[in-house]
């Protein structure tokens, strides 16, 4: 068995009174992909947003090999090198052309030269799918194409974990499948990656574990196949009764 790249231990996460993670315990391996879904609010971004600290946690650990990235005096500039994130909104820079949202990282967090951060900028656009649109600013891309750069631009910092966040949920469906087909690929290059997503399709091509969640609490995890073909909860089997 491949070692553990993530380790959520006993975290919790509470908003005044309302509890968005209550004492989730989940282990990624190396190379491994998990498949978050469950309903709206269940935790799922939460969960995400905690591990490269956008949220911090109430209580409990996250690790990322041996680095505790919920200790606080851990560096959180070294753990979002570590940690890609692609959101549903593309955020990309609009006074930037594809190019320059992609190499800005790297230049100025790592401080990766000029014609190198270029040169692998450009692989990279080549890696999505996009080498003809180095000079084109976001507001000429379709959405597709934004968030494929938005892709490009989470991996130009060599992380060690890809997490998406519905990464799809904002695009027409012509768009999805360019945008889950480079999912795809990462997952077979071996890149370890947390995608909270409904999409099936790319559960069944990629996935090896698929968790659900509900108010805040992992309920249950297995393999794609078991998990939609035999769920044991009857929570599990409600939720999928509406998306399957």
């Amino acid at each position: 068995m491949a070692a553990d790249r993530v380790r959520i231990v006993d975290a919790c996460k509470t908003f005044g009174r309302v509890v968005a993670l209550n004492n989730v315990n989940l282990n990624v391996h190396a190379r491994e992909v998990v498949l978050v879904i469950g309903p709206s609010g269940s935790g799922k971004s939460t969960m995400l947003r905690c591990i490269n600290r956008l949220e911090n946690l109430t209580s409990g650990e996250i690790w990322i090999d041996d680095d505790q990235v919920t200790d606080h005096a851990s560096d959180i500039r070294k753990i979002r090198e570590e940690v890609g994130m692609v959101f549903q909104s593309f955020n990309l820079f609009p006074h930037l052309t594809a190019l320059q949202n992609i190499t800005l990282g790297p230049r100025v967090v790592k401080r990766i030269p000029d014609d190198q951060a270029v040169e692998a900028g450009k692989a990279l656009l080549a890696r999505v799918g996009l080498s003809e649109k180095a000079d084109v600013y976001p507001e000429q891309l379709s959405g597709g194409q934004q968030q494929r750069v938005a892709i490009a631009r989470a991996l130009a910092m060599n992380p060690k974990v890809m997490l998406f966040d519905e990464p799809t949920s904002a695009l027409d469906p012509e768009m999805i499948k360019e945008v889950l087909d480079v999912m795809v690929e990462l997952a077979r290059e071996g890149m370890t990656m947390l995608v909270v997503s409904h999409e099936m399709g790319f559960a069944r091509a990629a996935a090896h574990t698929v968790v659900f969640m509900d108010n805040g609490e992992i309920i249950e995890r297995g393999s794609p196949e078991a998990i939609f073909s035999n769920p044991q909860e009857e929570r599990t089997q409600r939720f999928l009764k509406h998306i399957l």
